[in-house]
């Protein structure tokens, strides 16, 4: 049996399926193989080292998903090493949806794009866990201590890297900074209404005049990761694996080149 034989594809059902639909299995093949890696190269460590802002992609245990925006000095997104990244959390409205997410569910998704020179962006995929100031910075004392009061971190997100690629280029627009005076002084952990947008989009002055907010959800039997059963627990462990027997088959060499240390045919 060959590799190509046993191999498991990347992606979930859902792409899979479009995919053959589409017609477009074979280029979405050679993606993931040249692109998608499980871990952070040197360039992407270096990229997420300067960037300034994030956007960040969770859900709940039921699958209801948030998007949301993170922002600091560059540098706040700390790269630890090439499987593991981290970015503090600063006070901000209370309402906590990305962390009451992770604390269910701790799949993320984050997306750095880079406006203003390379116009290019990186997703990094993974398992996040929320870890306390004082938690993180006895494990890693030589994180910096940010001088403005509003950016010291309340707690840390920690994510371990399943995957990481290129954002493609071709429509991402190029933006240019503003200057220090064309531009607002940045209200770091700001209390004051008008300093966080006040009523941009006038919802609160709606607010008299119309019912409560219910939200309307599909209840879903999807337990969180912290309630799941071992039987749940296992298959998200085996989908894990087989990625992972995936990636071994898609990187190794052929028996040929590899003499004895080729890794073909050990997951058939």
């Amino acid at each position: 049996m060959t590799a190509a034989d046993c191999r498991v594809r990347s992606g979930s059902d859902g792409e899979r399926e479009l995919q053959e639909r589409m017609g477009t299995t074979a280029r979405a093949d050679k993606f993931y193989d040249e692109q998608v890696l499980d871990r952070l190269n040197t360039r992407m460590r270096d990229f997420v080292a300067r960037q300034e802002m994030c956007f960040l992609a969770t859900s709940d245990r039921n699958g209801e998903c948030d998007s949301t925006f993170r922002a600091g000095p560059p540098g706040f997104l700390q790269v630890l090493d090439d499987r593991t990244l981290v970015y503090p959390e600063y006070r901000g409205n209370g309402v906590l949806a990305s962390l009451g997410n992770i604390e269910e569910n701790p799949h993320v998704g984050l997306l750095m794009i880079d406006f203003l020179k390379d116009r290019i962006g990186l997703h990094v995929n993974g398992w996040a866990r929320i870890v306390s100031d004082e938690e993180m910075r006895r494990a890693r004392p030589e994180l910096p201590v940010d001088p403005v009061p509003g950016r010291r971190a309340q707690l840390w997100v920690e994510i371990t890297v399943e995957e990481a690629y290129i954002h493609c280029a071709k429509h991402i627009p190029h933006l240019q900074k503003a200057s220090a005076e064309q531009r607002q002084r940045q209200a770091w952990g700001a209390d004051g209404f008008k300093r966080k947008g006040g009523d941009f989009f006038g919802a609160a002055a709606d607010a008299p005049g119309r019912p409560p907010y219910q939200p309307r959800r599909r209840k879903r039997d999807v337990p969180s990761w912290t309630q799941a059963g071992e039987l749940t627990r296992a298959a998200v462990w085996q989908r894990s694996v087989q990625r992972l027997q995936a990636a071994v088959v898609r990187r190794a060499p052929s028996a040929e080149e590899g003499g004895e240390g080729s890794f073909r045919g050990w997951f058939c």
